[in-house]
């Protein structure tokens, strides 16, 4: 028997972004997907042998490198921060759009960072953060929050921050600003390498309507 092909997508903002884009694909969850009090994480959809889950987009990631999903939509930052060989992204979904940066209190006393060696960040993102400090010859030292970034700072844990970024409202109303922009993100079309090849009468098909839904999108956007 074969077994089924699981789509993993990330809750919250994309995934609402996301929805239109599956749709285009051909793609439709079953009812209970769109029930705000449904606790259920697996879901049918209106093609045969294709589940959806719907986990945080950290976990994405892990789920589709892993092999316990096929293929899966996440943002650009989380394939960089974790880098794992076993993904391919063949497509840019254009959506999602977002940018990692570096905060500071509105009010903080200028710091040239040319003059220091070590400089002491609150992220998510501890692989990019560092590297981004080491192509200035810095030393970050990295304290790892999963949310509430913006306290950091207010807090005394970190003088600076390293987040996601879209409008700045939330930085502004916690009196941060941004200073440096490390990586600009979108969502990204992500398979697993070993799956590609072993179901590719399965999975090619699905990344072209993904693709094409792309381009219909982008013929849209233009005409409008």
């Amino acid at each position: 028997m074969t077994r089924p092909i699981i789509f993993a997508i990330p809750k919250g903002r994309v995934l609402d972004e996301a929805l239109p884009l599956l749709a285009r694909a051909g793609i439709e969850p079953e009812a209970e997907f769109y029930k705000e009090s449904s606790r259920a994480l697996r879901f049918a959809t209106n093609v045969e042998g294709l589940s959806i889950i719907r986990v945080r987009a950290f976990d994405v990631a892990t789920f589709v490198a892993h092999g316990a999903a096929q293929i899966g939509i996440v943002g650009s930052d989380v394939i960089a921060e974790f880098g794992y060989s076993e993904l391919y992204a063949p497509v840019d979904l254009d959506i999602g759009h977002c940018r990692l940066s570096v905060a500071e209190p509105v009010d903080a006393a200028p710091e040239e960072l040319s003059a220091a060696s070590h400089v002491r960040v609150a992220t998510k993102y501890p692989h990019l953060t560092r590297a981004y400090y080491e192509r200035q010859g810095i030393q970050a030292e990295c304290v790892k929050l999963n949310g509430a970034m913006e306290l950091a700072p207010s807090l005394g844990l970190s003088r600076r921050i390293v987040d996601l970024v879209s409008s700045g409202a939330t930085l502004k109303a916690n009196g941060l600003v941004e200073t440096a922009t490390i990586m600009e993100i979108s969502a990204r079309l992500i398979v697993n390498r070993a799956a590609m090849k072993m179901r590719a009468a399965e999975l090619v098909p699905m990344v072209e309507r993904f693709r094409a839904a792309v381009e219909t999108t982008k013929d849209k956007s233009d005409a409008a």
